[in-house]
C-alpha cells in the first residue's frame, strides 16, 4: 500500500446530514403534493444526484417535475440549514488533521453541489484540511461512473494506485473501484456494512481512526 490520497464522500461520511437530507425530502414531497415516503426510503437515495434521489423515490415522474423538485429541496435545504445544523461525524475533524499532517492529499468527492460543499465543509471545521472538492455539478457522470475520482486524479497528479476512496455507499465503492482505486466503506452513515462488502470494498471500518492504520499498512 502506497496511500497518497484519500477521497472522501461527504454526506454520511463526514457530515452527519441524514436528518437535514430527509427532512428536506420530505418536506420538498409535501410541498409538491407528492406521495408521502418514509424515512429509510429517503435515506437510500442519499448518494445520488439530487434528481435521481426524486427519480429513485418516484419512478413517473417526467423531467420536468423532477428538476421542479430538485429546485425546491435547494431551497428548502439553505432554509432547514437555519435550524438543523449538520454536525461532523465523531473524531472526523481530529482524524483529517492528523491525516493531513502526515501527508496526504485530502480531497472530497460528492453528490451534492460544489457550493454546499464549501459551506458545509467549512461549517463543519474540516475546509483547511480539505486540498480539492468536486460537487455533483463538476461531473458529467455521477457515482457509480469514475468520472469524479479520474478527474480528482488527474487534478492532484496522482495515480488510481496511490488513491484510497472512502464512503458509506455502495455508489461510493462502485466508483473508487471502477477508477481503478482502493476502496473503503464505512458503517457509521447510510449504507449497511453488507451493502459495502457486497460492492467489493477492499477495507471497511467502524471508526474514522481506523484509517491512519490502514495508510500506514498496520
Amino acid at each position: 500500500m502506497n496511500i497518497k490520497l484519500i477521497i472522501f464522500d461527504f454526506d454520511g461520511t463526514l457530515g452527519d446530514t441524514r436528518r437535514n437530507i430527509v427532512t428536506t425530502m420530505q418536506m420538498t414531497i409535501a410541498e409538491l403534493q407528492l406521495p408521502e415516503r418514509s424515512d429509510d426510503e429517503c435515506a437510500s437515495t442519499i448518494g445520488l444526484p439530487l434528481v435521481g434521489c426524486f427519480e429513485a423515490l418516484f419512478p413517473q415522474l417526467q423531467a420536468e417535475l423532477l428538476n421542479r423538485c430538485a429546485d425546491t429541496y435547494r431551497r428548502i435545504f439553505n432554509e432547514n440549514l437555519q435550524t438543523i445544523h449538520p454536525q461532523a461525524f465523531p473524531h472526523v475533524i481530529e482524524t483529517l488533521h492528523s491525516l493531513k499532517s502526515q501527508g496526504l492529499t485530502l480531497t472530497i468527492a460528492s453528490s451534492r453541489s460544489h457550493a454546499s460543499l464549501a459551506e458545509l465543509t467549512t461549517d463543519l471545521g474540516i475546509a483547511d484540511a480539505v486540498t480539492y472538492v468536486i460537487g455533483a455539478d463538476d461531473v458529467e457522470k455521477a457515482k457509480p461512473n469514475p468520472e469524479p475520482v479520474l478527474n480528482t486524479l488527474a487534478a492532484m497528479n496522482f495515480t488510481p494506485d496511490e488513491a484510497l476512496v472512502v464512503g458509506d455507499m455502495a455508489v461510493d465503492i462502485l466508483m473508487g473501484a471502477n477508477a481503478g482505486a482502493k476502496t473503503c466503506g464505512v458503517t457509521w452513515g447510510n449504507g449497511s456494512r453488507e451493502e459495502l462488502v457486497q460492492a467489493g470494498a477492499d477495507y471497511v471500518i467502524n471508526e474514522i481512526e481506523e484509517l491512519i492504520d490502514i495508510v500506514n499498512g498496520r
